[in-house]
């Protein structure tokens, strides 16, 4: 099973999306008993530990202490990358995956996260690989209206000096009470990013067709199933095989809604990880879904609570289901591409654990 483990709700970050707002009623540094903590993680045989915040680095301490004390089968970790030259290699080298929130370019990342973010990741980038870091370097960006699909992920694709090995996004959306506190004109962003997502498709099967597979994370994880006509439940397993455990103990489905009551599914005090497993299951509208099979259901968070209403809800599916048809469309060539030895079929196979990604974005 994959655990967050929030280590703090500290951020040194006042990025657009989100303004630093830990919540008010958990504690800003993480207060379970280790012990207790290490106990309750032996009771499941092959656990991913994921650092989160946050910003996870600003409890370095912690993040130590568990590496030291809980044997996991993946350590990973999702961090705004400002401190990543502070861990020390004996525990950076034990990371399977680092993803790093960034957005594309200096112009688009330092705008959403603040003036000389993008040079200090870069920077930083290049000091984890000088020390050895050879697991999956992800990048993990917002997409906001500010956003050109095609164009940011290009850029972390091929920028050399950063050397992404894989970019996954998620929207900005859904996680206010109107659609209109940080869009100006949705309706007219999602034409310019559903149009920017068959272009990144034909540009993706443009490259496998040079022998190339690009690490795009939404594109490879829906392409897996689409190949193999391969049913999916919720890609990110929340609620399923995936929780976060808080500051203050108490498990949640996913480190992003805390304080909801459908979040709340026990605590590592008085709970054993089979008490918590396939707790939480998406609901309908998603279930009669035509994509369904290949979505899984998007975002457990979004249908429960659905923030937008049933109409800003469905606006979103309809980016998801742009995606998966047009992927759908260069399945027979791909299919050609492995017949023919261009490409392997195995290396569309990603992830192979639950690195956090989400895969629908």
């Amino acid at each position: 099973m994959n655990w967050f483990l929030v280590t703090t709700n500290r951020c040194n970050f006042y990025c657009q999306y989100c303004q630093n707002e830990p919540h008010p009623d958990l504690p800003v540094n993480a207060n379970w008993d280790l012990k207790q903590l290490k106990e309750f993680l032996s009771q499941d045989p092959n656990p991913t530990i994921a650092f989160y915040g946050g910003e996870p680095l600003l409890n370095l301490k912690l993040i130590k202490e568990v590496m030291n004390e809980i044997d996991a089968e993946h350590y990973t970790i999702q961090t705004n990358g400002w401190f990543l030259d502070k861990l020390p290699t004996e525990y950076l080298v034990r990371f399977s995956t680092i993803l790093i929130s960034i957005d594309g370019d200096k112009d688009i990342t330092d705008a959403n996260r603040g003036k000389g973010v993008f040079d200090k990741i870069k920077e930083n980038i290049g000091i984890i690989k000088e020390k050895g870091f050879k697991g999956d370097l992800i990048a993990r960006m917002a997409v906001s209206e500010s956003a050109d699909i095609f164009r940011d992920v290009y850029f972390l694709l091929n920028d050399r000096e950063l050397g992404f090995d894989h970019v996954h996004w998620q929207l900005d959306v859904l996680w206010d009470d109107i659609d209109h506190t940080r869009w100006q004109n949705l309706d007219d962003w999602i034409i310019n990013y559903n149009n920017g997502i068959t272009k990144l498709v034909n540009y993706w099967l443009e490259e496998m067709q040079k022998g190339k597979i690009l690490g795009i994370v939404p594109f490879l994880g829906v392409f897996w199933n689409i190949l193999n006509n391969k049913k999916t439940t919720l890609p990110c397993q929340a609620g399923l095989t995936s929780f976060a455990i808080r500051t203050d103990g108490v498990i949640t489905v996913c480190p992003l809604p805390p304080e909801y009551e459908f979040s709340v599914v026990g605590n590592i005090k008085d709970n054993k990880p089979t008490d918590v497993f396939n707790s939480v299951l998406i609901e309908d509208p998603c279930l009669t879904c035509e994509v369904y099979d290949l979505c899984g259901g998007r975002c457990l968070f979004a249908n429960k609570t659905k923030l937008w209403g049933e109409e800003g809800f469905a606006k979103v599916c309809g980016t998801v289901k742009h995606l998966i048809f047009e992927l759908k469309k260069i399945k027979p060539d791909v299919e050609k591409l492995i017949e023919n030895g261009i490409i392997r079929k195995e290396d569309l196979n990603y992830p192979k654990y639950n690195n956090t990604t989400e895969i629908i974005p």
